[in-house]
């Protein structure tokens, strides 16, 4: 028998202001209850900065025209932009009887094993959260709970201009390298690897039912 906590709604919102995507995020997570099913939210942003809760200043080196979005996710301050894969994830943790430590390794995992299938290796590390590919960030998270629900989600580098982290301490590193899957030989586009990436967090968070809808 399928419970609601089962079932997933997979949206492919395409390209979105972030500060609208916030938005909805946070009123979605406040309006939502015990029947609410859970959602990922399959997006590309326009050029941005945003800063974490506990984010610091000076991790911003250079200020440019490109917008920095002080927001309420956890981590430091990171970029998003234009081919890069963006899921949301909004999920009852409660109700999975996930916790964040959960959630964090369940996210990772999925990306690992993408990257895998596509024989590129890839590892997460305790003290700095994401997937690195020779100690290069491939993907960012950065999460927020409330309620016992997450919103903001994760940022996988797929085939963008990464110049953009050369103006910030990506995720408050002095120095960190960024990657991307087309510098690591994988030539699927954003658009192609977003369901196989959904297959991953679905096995992962255990979701059997799932529904998809697109451009709502």
């Amino acid at each position: 028998m399928t419970t609601i906590a089962d079932q997933l709604h997979v949206r492919y919102l395409g390209v979105q202001n972030y500060l609208d995507t916030w938005e909805k995020m946070h009123d979605f997570t406040e309006q939502r209850n015990h029947h609410t099913i859970d959602e990922i939210w399959i997006v590309e942003h326009p050029p941005v900065f945003t800063q974490g809760q506990a984010g610091k200043a000076e991790n911003i080196l250079q200020l440019t025209d490109i917008p920095i979005v002080q927001t309420d996710r956890g981590g430091q301050v990171t970029y998003h932009g234009p081919g890069q894969l963006i899921a949301y994830l909004l999920i009852d943790i409660r109700r999975k009887d996930f916790n964040i430590r959960t959630l964090v390794s369940s996210i990772e995992n999925s990306l690992i094993s993408i990257l895998a299938d596509n024989q590129v290796d890839a590892i997460a590390k305790a003290d700095a959260p994401g997937v690195y590919v020779n100690n290069k960030k491939i993907a960012s998270l950065g999460l927020k709970i409330r309620k016992g629900c997450s919103f903001h989600g994760l940022a996988l580098n797929v085939d963008m201009d990464l110049s953009p982290f050369l103006q910030i301490n990506p995720c408050g590193y002095a120095g960190l390298e960024m990657t991307q899957c087309k510098n690591e030989g994988i030539a699927l586009s954003v658009n192609e690897l977003a369901p196989l990436l959904i297959d991953k967090l679905k096995d992962r968070l255990t979701y059997s039912k799932i529904e998809s809808f697109f451009n709502e």
